[in-house]
């Protein structure tokens, strides 16, 4: 029995797919406008005009705007990360030497858990005002 091989690339949609094509005129100062709106916003002309019309309004977010302000959010990330393991070598080369007591490693440990805590809850935060920019 001969096989039928699988077609390659995305499913093809069955449902929600988009047919309809709607046009309309501008004047130089609305198509201005409109560029303007999209430029704001970082979405596409018909992303945009699709949510104007559909949910009536669009906030004026640029993307990459936002990640460029979260970037020294990463950057200061990247550098308790460096510390964190500047410390970490650092005590180990004193516990190889027998001088590293007790009550230094209990206060780093509860100070790294704390950080972890601290990391986990900004990662959290961060994709759930990604998921809500991005249903905007």
């Amino acid at each position: 029995m001969k096989k039928v091989p699988k077609k390659a690339g995305r499913p093809v949609m069955i449902s929600g797919k988009r047919i309809h094509l709607i046009k309309a005129k501008l004047t130089d100062a609305e198509l201005e406008l409109l560029i303007q709106l999209q430029q704001q916003s970082g979405l596409t002309r018909t992303e945009l005009i699709r949510k104007r019309v559909l949910a009536g309004k669009v906030l004026s977010l640029n993307t990459s705007q936002i990640i460029s302000v979260f970037d020294p959010i990463g950057t200061e990330l990247g550098r308790a990360g460096n510390n964190i393991n500047q410390l970490a070598r650092h005590a180990n080369m004193l516990n190889k030497q027998q001088k590293l007591e007790a009550t230094i490693v209990a206060t780093f440990n509860a100070l790294l858990a704390e950080y972890i805590q601290i990391q986990g809850e900004l990662e959290k935060a961060l994709r759930q005002l990604l998921r809500k920019i991005k249903d905007i």
